[in-house]
C-alpha cells in the first residue's frame, strides 16, 4: 500500500512539474489570464474541392438591420469575429479598415461576439470601420453557424468566404500583416466562378 502511495505521489510531482513549464498554466496560476482564447495567427487555406457546405447565418447589426448569408450571394467576402476589449482586435482594426477600403468589391462583415450595440458602435466609429457588424453576443447564432466549417475558435478570427458561401481561408488570431489577408482574398477572388 505504501508503495502505491509513493508511486502516485511521484506521478503527481512529475505532472505538476510539467504544468510549471506550460505558459497557459502559469498565466492562469498567476491570475493574469487575458479572459479570451487568442489564436496564434495560424493560417488555414482550404482548396475549393475540400470546402464544407455553404454557411447559412442571420443576425442583426448595430442599426437593427438583419444581415444574412443571402446578402453576400455570389460574392467573395470577409468575416471578422471580434469584440472591443480584445487587444488583438484593436491592433488589427486599422488593417481591416484599410483592406475593406482597398477591396471595395469584396464586402466585409464584422461579428461582435461580446458587446452591446453601444460599445460595438463606439469601437467601429473610433476605428473608422464602415462595414456592418452583427451583434452576436446574446445568441451566438452566427458563431454557431460557422462552427461546423473552420470554427472561429479564437478572438479575433478572420475568414474569407468564397462565391458559393463556403469558408475558403482562416486566420486564427491577430492579422500579423495585412498583406497576408490581402493574398488570401486575391486567391479566392481569382477562382473561376
Amino acid at each position: 500500500m505504501r508503495f502505491r502511495f509513493l508511486a502516485a505521489a511521484g506521478v503527481l510531482v512529475l505532472a505538476l512539474a510539467g504544468c510549471a513549464n506550460d505558459p497557459l498554466a502559469e498565466q492562469y496560476a498567476s491570475g493574469s489570464g487575458q479572459g479570451y482564447v487568442s489564436g496564434d495567427g495560424a493560417i488555414t487555406e482550404i482548396p475549393a474541392d475540400q470546402r464544407d457546405a455553404p454557411i447559412v447565418f442571420s443576425g442583426e447589426d448595430e442599426t437593427g438591420a438583419t444581415i444574412t448569408n443571402d446578402d453576400f450571394a455570389g460574392s467573395v467576402y470577409v468575416v471578422n469575429f471580434w469584440y472591443a476589449a480584445c487587444g488583438p482586435c484593436r491592433a488589427e482594426a486599422p488593417d481591416l479598415k484599410a483592406l475593406s477600403e482597398e477591396y471595395a468589391d469584396v464586402p466585409f462583415l464584422g461579428v461582435n461576439i461580446s458587446d452591446s450595440v453601444d460599445v460595438a458602435t463606439t469601437f467601429t466609429t473610433k476605428n473608422g470601420l464602415t462595414y456592418p457588424s452583427i451583434i452576436d453576443a446574446n445568441t451566438a447564432a452566427v458563431q454557431l453557424a460557422f462552427a461546423g466549417a473552420v470554427a472561429p475558435n479564437a478572438v479575433p478570427t478572420t475568414l474569407v468566404v468564397d462565391r458559393e458561401g463556403r469558408v475558403a481561408a482562416r486566420i486564427s488570431g491577430l492579422i500579423r500583416d495585412k498583406s497576408i489577408l490581402a493574398a488570401m482574398i486575391d486567391t479566392v477572388v481569382a477562382e473561376q466562378p
